[in-house]
């Protein structure tokens, strides 16, 4: 069976789409990272007060009618925050250290680990770059399964702490991550048998380290542009804005709360509930003052997994998308990009 690297180191970049650029000596916007306005001008100035972004729903997973509230999340945002999720505070402080240490390290040092053009995991830019003609305000560090082998690159002979860290915190988010997806199923009543994935060894999952640097002109910049995720859903770990979610046309931030999860939809669960549940167009917007620090948990399928739509009652009697496998449409998102879900329509 192939793996999530597998699928992933099939479709190759450039050098030019990974590298990073060196923000500690960048003083001003380069030409190469600058955008024709990325924030609309008629955003307006959203607050933690703002009616629009406090309506993301705050959903504690210890509520009885937690798995009616997160369908009725997915069916309206494709997004919320979860609190009460359980992870251990030491866990939990212990992967921002790691996450501080790693971006913190020289430019130099940092580039023994650079993804390779046919790599999945290490240190570089999103995947997404190459469908954007101008660069983004970021940098990264992937990881899928052990992180040992990019880790070595960059602490040769200090590489166990990150590691062990970062093992620990990803099975704090595996659990979170099955039991959901456990919710998810139900509320979309797909069988046992098509749901045995879920708890298995084999589950697709990446754990994504994100740095956005204070930028010079955050107006001009792009910390992460337009996308979905292809993904059931992503996990994300974040103290300060930045994030995006566009709904009904317009950009509505999505501000951290004190010790919650943010959870939001991806292109698999889009697939697999008949376009019932959404999968959120969102970007992250630079800052001129706070750095941003966030750490994703991407989780999907096995790369086999045929992902199906679950065609149920008199509303949903007719299969918006074909079957795809996840391996194949991480292929089709490598060439589509926005319009894979349009090319598995029917």
């Amino acid at each position: 069976m192939s793996t999530l690297n597998e699928a992933y180191e099939a479709h190759t970049l450039t050098l030019d789409n990974i590298i990073p650029l060196d923000f500690s000596s960048s003083p001003s916007l380069p030409d190469s990272h600058t955008w024709s306005q990325p924030i609309d001008d008629d955003d307006g100035d959203f607050s933690l007060n703002d009616p629009a972004s406090s309506s993301i729903p705050i959903i504690d997973l210890m509520d009885p009618n937690a798995k009616k509230l997160i369908a009725l999340a997915c069916e309206n945002w494709g997004a919320f925050h979860l609190k009460n999720h359980g992870i251990p505070l030491d866990v939990s402080q212990g992967a921002e250290q790691q996450l501080h240490r790693l971006f913190y390290l020289p430019t130099e040092q940092k580039m023994k680990a650079l993804r390779s053009p046919a790599g999945a995991t290490g240190y570089g830019v999103a995947r997404i770059s190459p469908f954007f003609s101008k660069s983004m305000w970021n940098e990264g560090f992937t990881i899928i399964g052990s992180p040992s082998h990019d880790a070595k690159k960059l602490w040769p002979d200090d590489y166990q702490q990150f590691c062990e860290t970062m093992e620990k915190y990803e099975k704090q988010m595996r659990r979170i991550a099955d039991r959901l997806a456990e919710m998810m199923m139900e509320v979309l009543e797909i069988s046992e048998k098509k749901r045995k994935w879920v708890g298995a060894s084999d589950v697709s999952a990446a754990l994504q380290l994100n740095f956005y640097p204070t930028c010079p002109e955050p107006n001009r910049a792009m910390g992460l542009a337009p996308h979905t995720d292809t993904s059931i859903f992503t996990i994300l770990k974040a103290k300060s804005s930045g994030l995006q979610i566009l709904k009904e046309g317009k950009w509505i931030p999505v501000h951290p709360h004190p010790n919650t999860l943010i959870v939001h939809t991806g292109d698999f669960l889009r697939i697999m509930s008949n376009a019932r549940f959404c999968s959120p167009t969102h970007r992250v917007v630079p800052n001129e003052k706070d750095e941003r620090y966030s750490i994703a948990y991407f989780y999907s399928p096995p790369t086999d997994y045929v992902v199906s739509p679950s065609v149920t009652g008199d509303l949903n009697s007719v299969a918006r998308f074909r079957d795809v496998t996840v391996k194949e449409f991480i292929g089709i998102k490598a060439q589509k990009f926005g319009e894979s879900l349009s090319f598995i329509s029917t």
